[in-house]
């Protein structure tokens, strides 16, 4: 168990050990709930929630919209010839 001290200003120092394993970072922000055993820290999410259509306009591609089957085979061909270009 982890003890610590709150500071003159509120401040409450959270162990390293804890803040790695949660992987919570300076500047995470959290909302704070009083429960009835003690004090509730829970971090907000850092991205809004997103759905596919808006997350794969980040990719950068303009063109038609393509199948499955004709992304793999782009995927296959562009390894063959990088594959080709090294000499492996």
């Amino acid at each position: 168990m982890e003890t610590t001290l709150m500071s003159s200003k509120g401040q409450v120092i959270i162990p390293k050990a804890i803040r790695t394993s949660l992987h919570w970072r300076p500047g995470t922000r959290f909302s704070v709930e009083e429960t009835q055993a003690g004090v509730l820290l829970k971090p907000l999410n850092t991205f809004s929630a997103t759905d596919l259509e808006s997350g794969l306009g980040c990719a950068g591609y303009g063109g038609p919209v393509k199948s499955i089957e004709k992304m793999r085979e782009g995927i296959d061909e562009e390894l063959a010839r990088t594959w080709r270009k090294e000499g492996r």
